[in-house]
């Protein structure tokens, strides 16, 4: 059996609270690591709340990669959701994981659309 995606629910904690308040900022390190791992971005919104914290989201025709901030508590919960097998999420989740400045982190990985081998597209 093989999954046609693999979602990576990221924990990142004790991250630099500057950084993850900084809208800017993980704008570009968002759309910087989607391009070196080498996914197709579509569209990139990022949003700065008042008075602190940022939600964003780079959609990429692979899937898509989020991030929602409290610089309070120097947290960030960020999703990775990739398809296909091109893209290395390990890396991609590393890199993230670095531009915030997170000491610790709790990464979950879940395979999603596990097929049976038997199992054909069924378009309506």
């Amino acid at each position: 059996m093989e999954a046609l995606g693999r979602h990576c629910i990221c924990e990142f904690y004790s991250c630099d609270p500057k950084l993850l308040n900084n809208s800017a900022y993980l704008r570009k390190l968002f759309v910087e690591t989607a391009k070196d791992a080498g996914a197709t971005i579509v569209k990139v919104i990022f949003h700065k709340f008042s008075p602190f914290g940022v939600s964003g989201v780079v959609v990429i025709a692979e899937s898509h990669l989020t991030i929602h901030t409290w610089p309070e508590f120097g947290y960030a919960a960020v999703d990775v959701f990739t398809c296909g097998h091109l893209i290395n999420n390990t890396a991609l989740v590393e890199k993230l994981k670095l531009g915030l400045r997170a000491v610790n982190a709790s990464v979950s990985v879940i395979e999603r659309g596990i097929l049976m081998s038997n199992q054909k597209a069924v378009l309506n």
